[in-house]
């Protein structure tokens, strides 16, 4: 079995579970929020939620569930369309260097949502 240093899995079958675990997490963390924006919140009854530990862990894991999911899905369009054999010689330039920007740019991302969700 061939597997890409820059997967997430490191195989197609683990990449595809986490895209439907993170999938899964996403929706029911979109259908909970939607249903506290939808009952009517104001900002004492958000910041009263988001100050319980069960919201914080649930919004973390939503949004390590996000990375994961983008990073994948990335990952595949990049390794996809940024090819030797389509860009030429550059290809191979162009594909690490649009991993490491996504990787930078997620992970900056996930520091600075630990830092909002946990901060103070």
């Amino acid at each position: 079995m061939v597997t890409a240093v820059t997967s997430f899995g490191r195989s197609g079958t683990s990449d595809w579970l986490v895209q439907r675990v993170s999938g899964v997490i996403l929706l029911a963390y979109f259908l909970f929020i939607s249903w506290v924006v939808l009952t009517g919140v104001d900002y004492t009854s958000w910041k009263d939620l988001f100050a319980q530990t069960w919201v914080k862990v649930f919004s973390l894991m939503a949004l390590l569930s996000l990375a994961a999911h983008a990073w994948i899905g990335l990952w595949a369009v990049v390794t996809d369309y940024l090819t030797e054999r389509l860009m030429g010689t550059t290809g191979n330039v162009l594909r690490i260097s649009a991993q490491l920007v996504i990787a930078l740019v997620l992970f900056v991302y996930v520091v600075w949502g630990v830092q909002i969700l946990w901060g103070y």
